[in-house]
Protein backbone atom coordinates (compact mmCIF):
# COMPACT_ATOMS: atom_id res chain seq x y z
CA UNK A 1 0.00 0.00 0.00
CA UNK A 2 1.29 3.57 -1.01
CA UNK A 3 0.69 6.88 -0.08
CA UNK A 4 1.21 8.80 -3.27
CA UNK A 5 -0.12 13.05 -3.55
CA UNK A 6 0.46 15.61 -5.65
CA UNK A 7 1.98 17.16 -8.88
CA UNK A 8 5.29 18.47 -8.53
CA UNK A 9 5.62 22.00 -9.58
CA UNK A 10 6.47 23.39 -13.05
CA UNK A 11 7.98 26.65 -13.28
CA UNK A 12 11.11 27.67 -15.10
CA UNK A 13 14.29 26.51 -14.68
CA UNK A 14 13.36 25.37 -11.28
CA UNK A 15 16.18 23.65 -8.69
CA UNK A 16 15.76 19.87 -8.10
CA UNK A 17 15.22 19.12 -4.46
CA UNK A 18 15.07 15.75 -2.97
CA UNK A 19 13.57 15.28 0.23
CA UNK A 20 15.03 11.91 1.53
CA UNK A 21 13.10 10.90 5.07
CA UNK A 22 14.35 8.49 7.65
CA UNK A 23 12.25 5.00 7.28
CA UNK A 24 10.28 4.62 10.43
CA UNK A 25 10.20 0.84 11.48
CA UNK A 26 6.55 -0.34 11.35
CA UNK A 27 6.45 -1.97 14.80
CA UNK A 28 4.40 0.20 16.95
CA UNK A 29 3.02 3.88 16.85
CA UNK A 30 5.19 6.98 16.34
CA UNK A 31 5.52 9.63 18.76
CA UNK A 32 5.71 13.77 18.44
CA UNK A 33 9.53 12.85 18.97
CA UNK A 34 9.34 11.42 15.72
CA UNK A 35 7.12 14.23 14.00
CA UNK A 36 9.66 16.91 15.41
CA UNK A 37 12.63 14.93 14.51
CA UNK A 38 12.68 14.46 10.91
CA UNK A 39 8.94 14.14 9.30
CA UNK A 40 7.49 18.01 10.26
CA UNK A 41 10.96 19.67 9.45
CA UNK A 42 11.09 17.59 5.75
CA UNK A 43 7.68 18.36 5.61
CA UNK A 44 8.49 22.31 6.06
CA UNK A 45 11.47 22.29 3.83
CA UNK A 46 9.39 20.58 0.75
CA UNK A 47 6.59 22.57 0.90
CA UNK A 48 9.15 26.39 1.17
CA UNK A 49 10.57 24.74 -1.99
CA UNK A 50 7.51 23.48 -4.24
CA UNK A 51 5.87 26.98 -3.09
CA UNK A 52 9.51 28.64 -4.24
CA UNK A 53 8.66 26.84 -7.54
CA UNK A 54 11.30 24.01 -6.96
CA UNK A 55 10.79 20.45 -8.32
CA UNK A 56 10.82 18.93 -5.58
CA UNK A 57 10.65 15.07 -4.53
CA UNK A 58 9.50 13.64 -1.03
CA UNK A 59 9.90 9.73 -0.41
CA UNK A 60 9.64 7.62 2.67
CA UNK A 61 7.98 4.75 3.40
CA UNK A 62 7.71 1.91 6.34
CA UNK A 63 10.79 -0.05 7.10
CA UNK A 64 9.15 -3.27 7.21
CA UNK A 65 12.36 -5.40 7.91
CA UNK A 66 13.93 -3.54 11.24
CA UNK A 67 14.52 -6.20 13.75
CA UNK A 68 11.93 -4.57 15.78
CA UNK A 69 9.65 -5.57 13.76
CA UNK A 70 10.26 -9.41 14.10
CA UNK A 71 10.92 -8.82 18.37
CA UNK A 72 7.12 -7.79 18.46
CA UNK A 73 6.52 -10.47 16.10
CA UNK A 74 7.66 -12.79 18.67
CA UNK A 75 6.31 -11.56 21.18
CA UNK A 76 3.04 -11.17 20.20
CA UNK A 77 2.76 -14.69 18.52
CA UNK A 78 2.31 -13.21 15.11
CA UNK A 79 4.22 -12.91 11.74
CA UNK A 80 6.16 -9.81 10.66
CA UNK A 81 3.61 -8.74 7.77
CA UNK A 82 1.21 -8.77 10.35
CA UNK A 83 2.81 -6.44 12.76
CA UNK A 84 3.37 -4.13 9.37
CA UNK A 85 -0.31 -4.47 8.02
CA UNK A 86 -1.33 -3.11 11.75
CA UNK A 87 1.03 0.14 11.75
CA UNK A 88 1.63 0.95 7.39
CA UNK A 89 -2.11 2.14 7.31
CA UNK A 90 -1.51 4.43 11.15
CA UNK A 91 1.29 5.88 9.37
CA UNK A 92 -0.40 7.24 6.59
CA UNK A 93 -3.21 8.41 8.95
CA UNK A 94 -0.51 10.81 9.84
CA UNK A 95 0.61 12.20 7.09
CA UNK A 96 -2.81 12.72 5.86
CA UNK A 97 -4.03 14.43 9.15
CA UNK A 98 -1.07 16.45 10.03
CA UNK A 99 -0.27 17.59 6.70
CA UNK A 100 3.04 15.49 5.44
CA UNK A 101 3.20 15.98 1.62
CA UNK A 102 4.79 13.23 0.64
CA UNK A 103 4.96 12.63 -3.05
CA UNK A 104 5.14 8.50 -1.83
CA UNK A 105 5.63 7.03 1.53
CA UNK A 106 6.20 3.41 0.39
CA UNK A 107 7.11 -0.09 2.38
CA UNK A 108 10.47 -2.40 1.80
CA UNK A 109 8.36 -4.86 1.11
CA UNK A 110 7.78 -3.93 -2.35
CA UNK A 111 9.01 -6.19 -5.43
CA UNK A 112 10.75 -2.55 -7.21
CA UNK A 113 12.45 -2.83 -3.65
CA UNK A 114 14.14 -6.06 -4.03
CA UNK A 115 15.28 -4.97 -7.35
CA UNK A 116 16.89 -2.12 -6.92
CA UNK A 117 18.49 -3.93 -3.52
CA UNK A 118 19.58 -6.42 -5.46
CA UNK A 119 21.62 -4.33 -8.02
CA UNK A 120 22.93 -2.57 -5.60
CA UNK A 121 24.44 -5.52 -3.95
CA UNK A 122 25.38 -7.24 -7.44
CA UNK A 123 26.86 -3.79 -8.85
CA UNK A 124 28.87 -3.32 -5.35
CA UNK A 125 30.01 -7.36 -5.16
CA UNK A 126 31.30 -7.24 -9.10
CA UNK A 127 33.20 -4.17 -8.47
CA UNK A 128 35.02 -5.69 -5.22
CA UNK A 129 33.60 -3.25 -2.49
CA UNK A 130 31.60 -6.60 -1.15
CA UNK A 131 32.96 -9.70 -0.20
CA UNK A 132 32.17 -12.91 1.56
CA UNK A 133 34.11 -13.27 5.33
CA UNK A 134 33.57 -15.24 8.51
CA UNK A 135 32.35 -12.91 11.94
CA UNK A 136 31.64 -14.10 15.27
CA UNK A 137 28.27 -13.47 15.95
CA UNK A 138 26.12 -14.10 19.18
CA UNK A 139 23.82 -17.42 19.62
CA UNK A 140 21.15 -18.38 22.10
CA UNK A 141 21.26 -22.07 22.87
CA UNK A 142 18.32 -21.92 24.96
CA UNK A 143 16.70 -20.35 21.70
CA UNK A 144 18.81 -22.16 19.11
CA UNK A 145 19.65 -19.68 16.99
CA UNK A 146 21.45 -16.40 16.09
CA UNK A 147 20.83 -13.63 17.19
CA UNK A 148 20.50 -10.32 14.75
CA UNK A 149 21.79 -7.00 16.63
CA UNK A 150 18.41 -5.97 18.13
CA UNK A 151 18.22 -8.89 19.66
CA UNK A 152 20.86 -8.81 22.26
CA UNK A 153 20.86 -6.30 24.80
CA UNK A 154 23.46 -5.09 26.95
CA UNK A 155 25.43 -2.24 29.04
CA UNK A 156 26.76 0.59 26.12
CA UNK A 157 30.92 0.85 26.58
CA UNK A 158 30.54 4.56 25.65
CA UNK A 159 28.13 5.78 28.48
CA UNK A 160 26.80 2.90 30.71
CA UNK A 161 23.42 2.54 29.49
CA UNK A 162 21.76 -0.01 30.45
CA UNK A 163 19.35 -1.20 27.81
CA UNK A 164 21.85 -0.62 24.73
CA UNK A 165 21.27 -2.70 21.68
CA UNK A 166 23.12 -4.50 19.76
CA UNK A 167 22.97 -2.31 17.07
CA UNK A 168 23.32 1.10 18.73
CA UNK A 169 22.81 3.02 22.09
CA UNK A 170 19.74 5.26 22.05
CA UNK A 171 21.14 7.29 25.36
CA UNK A 172 24.34 8.42 23.51
CA UNK A 173 23.33 7.29 19.63
CA UNK A 174 26.76 5.67 19.25
CA UNK A 175 26.48 2.80 16.92
CA UNK A 176 27.54 -0.13 18.02
CA UNK A 177 28.02 -3.81 17.30
CA UNK A 178 26.90 -6.57 19.77
CA UNK A 179 29.75 -7.88 20.66
CA UNK A 180 30.97 -4.46 22.08
CA UNK A 181 27.98 -4.76 24.43
CA UNK A 182 28.99 -5.47 28.35
CA UNK A 183 26.86 -8.45 29.89
CA UNK A 184 25.03 -8.66 26.59
CA UNK A 185 21.95 -10.95 27.03
CA UNK A 186 19.18 -12.42 24.86
CA UNK A 187 16.28 -10.45 24.44
CA UNK A 188 14.66 -13.99 23.51
CA UNK A 189 15.55 -15.94 26.44
CA UNK A 190 17.13 -13.73 29.09
CA UNK A 191 20.93 -16.44 28.55
CA UNK A 192 23.99 -15.08 28.39
CA UNK A 193 24.50 -15.44 24.67
CA UNK A 194 27.94 -17.10 23.33
CA UNK A 195 29.87 -16.31 20.23
CA UNK A 196 29.99 -18.57 17.13
CA UNK A 197 31.51 -18.16 13.77
CA UNK A 198 29.02 -17.69 10.87
CA UNK A 199 30.01 -16.42 7.42
CA UNK A 200 28.70 -13.59 5.74
CA UNK A 201 28.78 -10.40 3.39
CA UNK A 202 30.78 -7.48 4.26
CA UNK A 203 30.53 -4.25 2.56
CA UNK A 204 34.72 -2.63 2.55
CA UNK A 205 33.61 0.22 4.01
CA UNK A 206 37.28 0.86 5.85
CA UNK A 207 38.43 1.58 1.67
CA UNK A 208 36.62 4.61 1.38
CA UNK A 209 37.66 6.45 4.80
CA UNK A 210 40.14 8.90 3.01
CA UNK A 211 37.71 9.93 0.13
CA UNK A 212 35.01 10.13 2.82
CA UNK A 213 37.15 12.44 5.09
CA UNK A 214 37.87 14.74 2.47
CA UNK A 215 33.90 15.14 1.25
CA UNK A 216 32.94 15.07 4.80
CA UNK A 217 35.77 18.45 5.40
CA UNK A 218 34.58 19.57 2.16
CA UNK A 219 30.81 20.48 3.41
CA UNK A 220 29.55 23.48 4.08
CA UNK A 221 25.94 24.58 5.73
CA UNK A 222 25.72 21.09 7.70
CA UNK A 223 24.90 21.42 11.16
CA UNK A 224 27.82 21.23 13.61
CA UNK A 225 26.80 18.07 15.19
CA UNK A 226 26.31 16.73 12.13
CA UNK A 227 29.79 17.04 10.67
CA UNK A 228 31.62 17.33 13.86
CA UNK A 229 30.71 13.81 14.78
CA UNK A 230 30.86 11.75 11.08
CA UNK A 231 34.85 13.28 10.68
CA UNK A 232 35.55 12.05 14.10
CA UNK A 233 34.25 8.40 13.44
CA UNK A 234 35.95 8.70 9.70
CA UNK A 235 39.21 9.89 11.65
CA UNK A 236 39.03 7.38 14.23
CA UNK A 237 38.73 4.31 11.21
CA UNK A 238 35.99 2.71 9.47
CA UNK A 239 35.46 -1.12 10.27
CA UNK A 240 33.91 -3.13 7.49
CA UNK A 241 30.68 -4.04 7.81
CA UNK A 242 28.78 -7.12 7.49
CA UNK A 243 25.82 -6.71 5.31
CA UNK A 244 23.67 -9.68 6.10
CA UNK A 245 22.34 -11.68 9.07
CA UNK A 246 21.45 -14.96 10.33
CA UNK A 247 17.05 -14.11 9.78
CA UNK A 248 14.17 -15.58 7.35
CA UNK A 249 12.56 -12.16 7.45
CA UNK A 250 14.20 -9.56 4.82
CA UNK A 251 15.27 -8.66 1.30
CA UNK A 252 16.74 -11.89 -0.12
CA UNK A 253 20.62 -12.00 -1.13
CA UNK A 254 20.98 -12.31 -4.73
CA UNK A 255 23.77 -14.94 -4.60
CA UNK A 256 23.18 -18.46 -2.95
CA UNK A 257 26.68 -18.67 -1.59
CA UNK A 258 25.71 -18.60 2.52
CA UNK A 259 22.80 -21.12 2.09
CA UNK A 260 20.00 -20.58 3.82
CA UNK A 261 18.16 -18.88 6.38
CA UNK A 262 20.06 -15.37 5.88
CA UNK A 263 18.87 -12.46 5.06
CA UNK A 264 20.29 -8.57 3.48
CA UNK A 265 20.48 -6.52 6.28
CA UNK A 266 18.09 -4.07 7.13
CA UNK A 267 20.79 -1.25 7.52
CA UNK A 268 21.74 -1.89 3.56
CA UNK A 269 19.04 -2.31 2.30
CA UNK A 270 16.79 0.69 4.09
CA UNK A 271 18.83 3.54 2.87
CA UNK A 272 18.70 2.00 -0.71
CA UNK A 273 14.71 3.05 -0.29
CA UNK A 274 14.96 6.50 -1.33
CA UNK A 275 16.78 5.30 -4.48
CA UNK A 276 13.99 2.65 -4.98
CA UNK A 277 11.23 4.54 -3.75
CA UNK A 278 11.90 7.60 -6.24
CA UNK A 279 12.32 4.57 -9.01
CA UNK A 280 8.72 3.73 -7.63
CA UNK A 281 7.74 7.06 -7.98
CA UNK A 282 8.62 7.38 -11.58
CA UNK A 283 6.79 4.17 -12.53
CA UNK A 284 3.51 5.14 -11.08
CA UNK A 285 3.69 8.67 -12.89
CA UNK A 286 3.63 6.41 -16.11
CA UNK A 287 7.71 8.06 -16.51
CA UNK A 288 9.71 4.86 -15.55
CA UNK A 289 12.73 7.66 -16.13
CA UNK A 290 11.72 10.59 -14.06
CA UNK A 291 13.95 9.55 -10.84
CA UNK A 292 16.73 10.40 -12.47
CA UNK A 293 16.49 13.94 -13.25
CA UNK A 294 17.01 13.75 -9.07
CA UNK A 295 19.46 10.93 -8.60
CA UNK A 296 21.92 11.53 -12.27
CA UNK A 297 21.51 15.11 -12.88
CA UNK A 298 24.74 16.69 -10.81
CA UNK A 299 23.10 20.10 -10.20
CA UNK A 300 19.96 18.51 -8.32
CA UNK A 301 20.01 18.49 -4.13
CA UNK A 302 19.57 15.91 -1.37
CA UNK A 303 18.32 16.29 2.12
CA UNK A 304 18.32 13.65 4.64
CA UNK A 305 16.25 14.38 7.51
CA UNK A 306 16.98 11.91 10.05
CA UNK A 307 17.51 12.04 13.84
CA UNK A 308 21.03 11.89 15.32
CA UNK A 309 21.00 8.50 16.02
CA UNK A 310 21.10 7.78 12.14
CA UNK A 311 23.88 9.70 11.25
CA UNK A 312 26.41 7.37 11.16
CA UNK A 313 24.38 5.89 8.30
CA UNK A 314 23.55 8.81 6.26
CA UNK A 315 26.89 10.73 6.38
CA UNK A 316 29.37 7.62 6.27
CA UNK A 317 27.48 4.48 5.67
CA UNK A 318 25.52 5.35 2.90
CA UNK A 319 27.70 7.94 1.38
CA UNK A 320 30.02 4.99 1.01
CA UNK A 321 27.69 2.93 -0.88
CA UNK A 322 26.69 5.18 -3.26
CA UNK A 323 30.58 6.33 -4.08
CA UNK A 324 31.12 2.01 -4.50
CA UNK A 325 28.23 2.19 -6.87
CA UNK A 326 28.48 5.12 -8.40
CA UNK A 327 26.62 7.47 -11.15
CA UNK A 328 24.30 8.57 -7.82
CA UNK A 329 24.86 12.10 -6.11
CA UNK A 330 25.96 12.22 -2.75
CA UNK A 331 23.97 14.17 -0.01
CA UNK A 332 23.67 17.61 -0.07
CA UNK A 333 23.30 17.82 3.66
CA UNK A 334 22.14 15.54 6.25
CA UNK A 335 20.31 18.13 8.94
CA UNK A 336 19.87 15.74 11.47
CA UNK A 337 17.84 16.78 14.54
CA UNK A 338 18.95 16.05 18.46
CA UNK A 339 16.90 13.74 20.52
CA UNK A 340 13.15 15.25 21.86
CA UNK A 341 12.88 14.27 25.49
CA UNK A 342 9.55 14.08 27.38
CA UNK A 343 10.39 14.74 30.98
CA UNK A 344 13.96 14.04 30.79
CA UNK A 345 13.58 10.70 28.97
CA UNK A 346 14.54 10.53 25.32
CA UNK A 347 11.32 9.75 23.60
CA UNK A 348 11.01 5.97 22.69
CA UNK A 349 8.43 3.45 21.02
CA UNK A 350 10.52 0.40 22.39
CA UNK A 351 10.35 2.05 25.85
CA UNK A 352 6.79 3.63 25.62
CA UNK A 353 7.79 6.89 26.79
CA UNK A 354 5.93 9.47 24.65
CA UNK A 355 1.88 9.45 23.85
CA UNK A 356 0.59 8.54 20.21
CA UNK A 357 0.55 10.84 17.40
CA UNK A 358 -3.07 9.97 17.27
CA UNK A 359 -3.97 10.50 20.54
CA UNK A 360 -2.89 14.44 20.30
CA UNK A 361 -4.69 14.46 16.80
CA UNK A 362 -7.76 13.09 18.69
CA UNK A 363 -7.45 16.41 20.93
CA UNK A 364 -5.65 19.02 18.96
CA UNK A 365 -6.17 20.77 15.77
CA UNK A 366 -3.22 19.46 13.50
CA UNK A 367 -1.71 23.27 13.12
CA UNK A 368 -1.64 23.77 16.89
CA UNK A 369 0.70 20.26 16.82
CA UNK A 370 2.93 21.56 13.93
CA UNK A 371 3.32 24.98 15.40
CA UNK A 372 4.33 23.74 18.89
CA UNK A 373 6.95 21.10 17.44
CA UNK A 374 8.10 23.57 15.44
CA UNK A 375 8.86 26.29 18.05
CA UNK A 376 10.63 23.37 19.90
CA UNK A 377 12.57 21.78 17.16
CA UNK A 378 15.71 20.26 18.57
CA UNK A 379 18.27 21.51 15.92
CA UNK A 380 20.94 21.77 17.98
CA UNK A 381 20.22 20.54 21.41
CA UNK A 382 18.31 17.96 23.00
CA UNK A 383 14.54 19.37 23.38
CA UNK A 384 12.39 18.62 26.41
CA UNK A 385 8.57 18.84 25.56
CA UNK A 386 5.70 19.05 27.22
CA UNK A 387 1.96 19.27 26.44
CA UNK A 388 1.73 22.11 28.70
CA UNK A 389 4.29 24.40 26.63
CA UNK A 390 2.78 23.02 23.57
CA UNK A 391 -0.86 24.01 24.67
CA UNK A 392 1.05 27.53 25.98
CA UNK A 393 2.45 28.48 22.68
CA UNK A 394 -0.98 28.11 20.93
CA UNK A 395 -2.94 30.43 23.71
CA UNK A 396 -0.15 32.68 23.65
CA UNK A 397 1.39 33.10 19.91
CA UNK A 398 -1.23 31.14 17.61
CA UNK A 399 -4.43 32.59 19.33
CA UNK A 400 -3.09 35.72 20.65
CA UNK A 401 -0.73 36.96 18.32
CA UNK A 402 -1.23 35.70 14.47
CA UNK A 403 -4.98 34.53 15.01
CA UNK A 404 -5.96 37.71 16.73
CA UNK A 405 -4.37 40.01 14.25
CA UNK A 406 -6.16 38.21 10.81
CA UNK A 407 -9.56 37.74 12.90
CA UNK A 408 -9.72 41.50 14.15
CA UNK A 409 -8.14 42.69 10.74
CA UNK A 410 -10.88 41.06 8.66
CA UNK A 411 -13.90 41.47 11.05
CA UNK A 412 -13.01 45.50 11.10
CA UNK A 413 -13.07 45.35 7.34
CA UNK A 414 -16.08 43.78 7.10
CA UNK A 415 -17.10 46.28 9.42
CA UNK A 416 -16.39 49.16 7.97
CA UNK A 417 -16.03 48.75 4.50
CA UNK A 418 -18.41 45.98 3.36
CA UNK A 419 -16.16 42.93 3.32
CA UNK A 420 -13.91 44.69 0.59
CA UNK A 421 -10.59 45.81 0.26
CA UNK A 422 -10.02 49.48 0.94
CA UNK A 423 -8.59 52.07 -1.07
CA UNK A 424 -5.48 53.22 0.99
CA UNK A 425 -4.74 56.82 1.55
CA UNK A 426 -1.42 58.14 0.92
CA UNK A 427 1.20 56.15 3.11
CA UNK A 428 2.89 57.65 5.61
CA UNK A 429 6.62 56.37 7.10
CA UNK A 430 4.93 53.78 9.26
CA UNK A 431 2.82 52.32 6.61
CA UNK A 432 6.08 51.91 4.15
CA UNK A 433 7.79 50.61 7.06
CA UNK A 434 5.90 47.56 7.85
CA UNK A 435 4.97 47.01 4.62
CA UNK A 436 8.99 46.86 3.37
CA UNK A 437 9.64 44.88 6.62
CA UNK A 438 6.76 42.22 5.54
CA UNK A 439 8.86 41.73 2.44
CA UNK A 440 12.18 41.41 3.82
CA UNK A 441 11.05 39.08 5.99
CA UNK A 442 9.96 37.02 3.10
CA UNK A 443 13.42 36.79 2.14
CA UNK A 444 14.69 36.22 5.19
CA UNK A 445 12.48 33.52 6.11
CA UNK A 446 13.63 31.67 2.28
CA UNK A 447 17.01 32.16 3.11
CA UNK A 448 17.44 30.25 6.99
CA UNK A 449 14.76 27.58 5.98
CA UNK A 450 16.80 26.92 2.83
CA UNK A 451 19.83 26.59 5.59
CA UNK A 452 17.61 24.31 7.29
CA UNK A 453 17.28 26.95 10.21
CA UNK A 454 13.74 26.05 10.49
CA UNK A 455 12.64 27.16 14.07
CA UNK A 456 14.66 30.43 13.44
CA UNK A 457 12.90 31.35 9.56
CA UNK A 458 9.40 30.43 12.55
CA UNK A 459 10.43 33.33 14.56
CA UNK A 460 11.04 35.37 12.01
CA UNK A 461 7.57 35.09 10.83
CA UNK A 462 6.16 35.25 14.14
CA UNK A 463 8.17 38.80 14.75
CA UNK A 464 6.73 40.89 11.96
CA UNK A 465 2.94 39.55 12.86
CA UNK A 466 3.84 40.98 16.31
CA UNK A 467 5.21 44.32 14.68
CA UNK A 468 2.07 44.26 12.71
CA UNK A 469 -0.45 43.86 15.68
CA UNK A 470 1.45 46.51 17.39
CA UNK A 471 1.44 49.00 14.30
CA UNK A 472 -2.21 48.55 14.80
CA UNK A 473 -2.40 48.97 18.23
CA UNK A 474 -0.69 52.76 16.82
CA UNK A 475 -2.73 53.78 13.80
CA UNK A 476 -5.91 52.22 16.13
CA UNK A 477 -8.29 51.88 12.99
CA UNK A 478 -11.14 51.04 15.83
CA UNK A 479 -10.47 54.89 16.43
CA UNK A 480 -10.26 56.47 13.54
CA UNK A 481 -13.37 54.17 11.75
CA UNK A 482 -15.21 57.43 13.40
CA UNK A 483 -12.82 60.19 12.38
CA UNK A 484 -11.05 59.35 9.38
CA UNK A 485 -12.30 56.85 6.96
CA UNK A 486 -9.05 57.03 4.60
CA UNK A 487 -6.96 56.79 7.34
CA UNK A 488 -9.02 53.87 8.68
CA UNK A 489 -8.76 51.97 5.22
CA UNK A 490 -5.05 52.90 4.84
CA UNK A 491 -4.36 50.89 8.13
CA UNK A 492 -6.48 48.05 6.89
CA UNK A 493 -5.21 47.75 3.61
CA UNK A 494 -1.60 47.79 4.79
CA UNK A 495 -2.42 45.14 7.92
CA UNK A 496 -4.10 42.75 4.90
CA UNK A 497 -0.98 43.36 2.52
CA UNK A 498 0.93 42.14 5.77
CA UNK A 499 -1.02 39.46 6.46
CA UNK A 500 -0.92 38.02 2.97
CA UNK A 501 2.96 38.16 3.39
CA UNK A 502 3.16 36.00 6.23
CA UNK A 503 0.10 33.40 5.39
CA UNK A 504 2.91 32.73 2.68
CA UNK A 505 5.51 33.10 5.57
CA UNK A 506 3.76 30.59 7.16
CA UNK A 507 2.27 28.03 5.17
CA UNK A 508 5.56 26.08 5.24
CA UNK A 509 4.49 25.12 9.22
CA UNK A 510 0.57 26.05 9.29
CA UNK A 511 -0.54 24.81 5.51
CA UNK A 512 -4.05 24.15 7.03
CA UNK A 513 -4.92 27.75 8.25
CA UNK A 514 -2.64 29.68 5.88
CA UNK A 515 -5.00 27.96 3.24
CA UNK A 516 -8.06 29.41 4.75
CA UNK A 517 -6.34 32.89 4.97
CA UNK A 518 -5.83 32.36 1.32
CA UNK A 519 -9.47 32.01 0.53
CA UNK A 520 -10.44 34.82 3.28
CA UNK A 521 -8.65 37.35 1.35
CA UNK A 522 -10.40 36.85 -1.99
CA UNK A 523 -7.03 35.23 -3.79
CA UNK A 524 -7.81 32.97 -7.16
CA UNK A 525 -6.59 29.20 -7.40
CA UNK A 526 -4.89 27.26 -4.42
CA UNK A 527 -2.43 28.86 -2.16
CA UNK A 528 0.22 26.02 -3.51
CA UNK A 529 -0.36 27.65 -6.96
CA UNK A 530 0.63 31.66 -5.45
CA UNK A 531 4.63 31.03 -5.22
CA UNK A 532 6.58 32.50 -2.47
CA UNK A 533 5.91 36.20 -3.03
CA UNK A 534 2.98 38.27 -1.89
CA UNK A 535 1.90 41.47 -3.82
CA UNK A 536 -0.33 44.61 -2.43
CA UNK A 537 -3.75 43.57 -2.81
CA UNK A 538 -6.04 44.73 -5.11
CA UNK A 539 -8.18 47.56 -3.82
CA UNK A 540 -11.85 46.94 -3.99
CA UNK A 541 -11.39 42.78 -4.19
CA UNK A 542 -14.19 40.63 -2.09
CA UNK A 543 -13.08 39.13 0.72
CA UNK A 544 -14.39 35.98 1.85
CA UNK A 545 -16.06 35.46 5.44
CA UNK A 546 -13.63 34.60 8.07
CA UNK A 547 -13.72 32.19 11.48
CA UNK A 548 -11.57 32.78 14.48
CA UNK A 549 -8.72 30.25 13.30
CA UNK A 550 -7.66 28.84 16.12
CA UNK A 551 -9.15 27.45 19.59
CA UNK A 552 -8.01 28.32 22.79
CA UNK A 553 -7.11 25.23 25.33
CA UNK A 554 -8.35 25.22 29.17
CA UNK A 555 -5.55 24.01 30.90
CA UNK A 556 -7.45 21.42 33.90
CA UNK A 557 -4.62 20.14 34.52
CA UNK A 558 -0.90 20.81 35.76
CA UNK A 559 0.12 17.54 33.88
CA UNK A 560 -0.92 18.85 30.79
CA UNK A 561 -4.59 17.00 30.14
CA UNK A 562 -6.38 20.22 28.78
CA UNK A 563 -9.84 21.45 26.74
CA UNK A 564 -10.48 23.45 24.02
CA UNK A 565 -12.70 26.62 24.79
CA UNK A 566 -16.09 26.68 23.70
Amino acid sequence: MVYNTGDLAETHDPRRILVAVGWPYANGSLHLGHIAGAYLPADIFARYHRLAGNDVLMVSGSDQHGTPVTVRADNEGRTPQEVVDQFHPEFLRYWQELGISFDLFTTTGTKNHEEVVHDFFMTLLRKGHVYKGTTQQFFDRQAGRFLPDRYVEGTCPNCGYEKARGDQCDNCGRTLDPDQLIDPRSRISGATPEMRPTEHFFFRLSAFGPRLLEWLRSRHGWRKHVQNYSIAWAEEGLLDRAITRDMEWGVSIPVEDLGPGKRIYVWFEAFIGYVSAAKEWAQLRGEPDAWKRWWEDPAAETYYFVGKDNIFFHALFWPAVLMGYEGLNLPTNVPANQYVTFKGEKASKSEGVGDSVLSYLERYQPDMIRYGLAANFPETSDTDMTEAEMIRRNNDELVATWGNLVNRVLAMTGKNFDGVVPQPGPLDPRDERILARSQSMLAEVASQIESVHLKAALGTAMSVAQEANAYLNETEPWKTAKTDRERTGTSLYVALCVINALKVALYPYLPFSSRQIHEYLGLDGPIEDAGWSADRLAPGAKLAAAQPLFKKIDVTDGEGDARLSA
